[in-house]
């Protein structure tokens, strides 16, 4: 069966969805995008993604092209067409096209859309059972994190060297405190509490982040978000990561640190089975 995938209103294969060399998500990163987890067929947590996108989009002020009506219908669509059951939809809104080069945009353009859906891998799975390594690295990434741009060389550059050094993701930190992986939001247990770092410019404000800190409060688990240190981070009882594709991951070791002798621990586990009850639901 071949894939299916979304632009600018059309429904085609890969190879016929084009854009011009002059639009400015190309040129500038002149962009904003989206990834949603798909479960059993359905969009996971929609109306966090269209919070953000809409958040995203103002702060870019890129007018907003689609309707959340139109958005969702347009995710269904892809994940029936590409018989995706458990996977993610990408998303992806640019300013659009000058017709040619100049850093100030012209006013009026047209934002140009396009979408595809993917199943989530076997080393996803694997990881959400068994934990991850990840590799300490400087976050060397621009200033407004806190918006989903397409701009991600930081990232890159970050998941290649950890990559490189046999780890499943990047954990990155500034000025002496730990910030949060290369594409997930990052969390450390001590003393039964989770521990991770308060929105800002510096951070994304991961959706999956913001459903399992509500899970936290409806079960009594105690949250503490504040600055805390690589040091701080190696000594932890046990760390974890979340992300629309990772879910709950449990982390195992850090550079050459093993966290928790190795194994997912108690409160991640409990954390796992409380989201994906959440994601059943949902």
């Amino acid at each position: 069966m071949s894939k299916i995938v979304y632009i600018n209103g059309l429904y085609c294969a890969p190879e016929d969805a084009t854009v011009s060399i002059f639009d400015r998500g190309l040129l500038f990163a002149d962009a904003i995008y989206e990834v949603a987890a798909i479960h059993n067929h359905r969009i996971l947590d929609f109306a966090s993604h269209m919070q953000r996108l809409d958040r995203s989009l103002s702060e870019m002020d890129i007018p907003s092209p689609l309707s959340h009506e139109e958005i969702q219908e347009m995710m269904q669509t892809l994940a029936h067409r590409n018989h995706i059951e458990e996977g993610l939809i990408y998303m992806q809104i640019t300013r659009g096209s000058d017709g040619d080069r100049d850093f100030l945009p012209s006013t009026g353009m047209t934002p140009t859309v396009f979408a595809f859906a993917q199943p989530k891998s076997d080393t996803t799975r694997r990881e959400f059972q068994d934990g991850i390594r990840m590799l300490s690295a400087p976050d060397i990434r621009w200033g407004r994190r806190d918006i989903k741009t397409v701009g991600l060389m930081g990232s890159v550059f970050a998941k290649q060297q950890a990559y490189a050094a046999g780890a499943s993701e990047a954990l990155l930190h500034q000025d002496g405190y730990i910030t949060e992986g290369g594409a997930t939001s990052f969390y450390i247990v001590v003393d039964r509490t989770i521990v991770t770092r308060p929105l800002s410019h510096d951070i994304l404000p991961g959706c999956t982040r913001k459903a399992l800190l509500v899970l936290l409060e409806e079960n009594d688990v105690d949250l503490d978000e504040r600055l805390f240190t690589l040091d701080e981070t190696l000594a932890a009882d046990e760390a974890f990561i979340t992300g629309a594709s990772t879910y709950v991951c449990p982390v195992v070791q850090i550079d050459d640190t093993i966290i928790g002798g190795g194994n997912p621990g108690p409160v991640t586990r409990h954390l796992q089975t409380i989201y994906m009850d959440f994601v059943r639901r949902n």
